[in-house]
């Protein structure tokens, strides 16, 4: 007895559908009617073939009846909205997984200079840390070679750089013109953010904002490039009603 046709596809339309798409991806061909059968739990080769005619009428699936293995797809199987739940969880949490900890070491100001210990930045407790997505930041970045520092003051604001806002730093001693960095001036044992540029015979850390003046170091070899900037991370701010 052959089984009655419903509208739409069944448990085991749905089945066949999955073990020929899986089966075409690894094969590079379509299975025989008895591995089909196989794959559903089905002996009866004139029960696999009832099923794939519906899915032929359904427009599931092409085949030439006089020539074995001639199964073409025509349309992926459908997605039902439990299972697009299920992927989506699946793929946040993947992404959830894909989370890595840059250690949070210290404070940078972006206004004048701030006096810092000669110990470097490394005035956080060693627990500090900033969790960001993986995929946030540049595929080849090497994770290892970046930390995090709290922004003080608002000469980068033209940056969309704010007083408490978090940089994720990539370490370098070295930096081209324009580029935004964290400097050690060795001479008075201060740290700031700015932009960096290399001039005839000085260099200028230039601010964001409009209503500060850049700093000139006329002595180059003062200026100790930290890392330059390859992430904000904005903070949220409580807004008085």
């Amino acid at each position: 007895m052959m089984a009655r046709k419903k509208a739409g596809l069944s448990e085991r339309h749905k089945k066949i559908m999955r073990y020929l798409e899986k089966f075409q991806e690894d094969s590079g061909y379509s299975p025989s009617i008895r591995q089909i059968g196989e794959s559903i739990g089905v002996k009866s080769t004139s029960l696999v073939d009832y099923y794939l005619k519906q899915l032929e009428e359904f427009g599931y699936i092409e085949r030439d009846s006089h020539v074995s293995r001639s199964i073409r797809l025509l349309q992926p199987l459908p997605t039902s909205v439990g299972e697009k739940v299920v992927s989506a969880a699946k793929s946040v949490a993947a992404t959830l997984t894909d989370v890595i900890t840059i250690p949070l070491q210290g404070r940078i100001v972006a206004s004048a200079p701030l006096p810092m210990p000669a110990s470097d930045f490394n005035y956080f407790d060693a627990e500090s840390g900033v969790d960001i997505a993986r995929s946030l930041l540049p595929p080849r970045e090497n994770v290892d070679d970046l930390f995090a520092l709290e922004v003080d003051g608002d000469s980068m604001i033209d940056a969309m750089i704010n007083d408490g806002d978090i940089v994720i730093m990539k370490r370098a001693q070295q930096a081209n013109n324009g580029e935004m960095v964290a400097v050690w001036l060795d001479d008075n044992d201060e740290t700031t953010l700015k932009y960096f540029y290399k001039e005839k015979d000085r260099i200028r850390l230039q601010p964001a904002n409009p209503t500060m003046q850049p700093i000139y170091v006329d002595n180059p070899k003062q200026v100790r490039i930290m890392g330059k900037v390859v992430m904000v991370i904005r903070q949220v701010r409580n807004v008085a009603m």
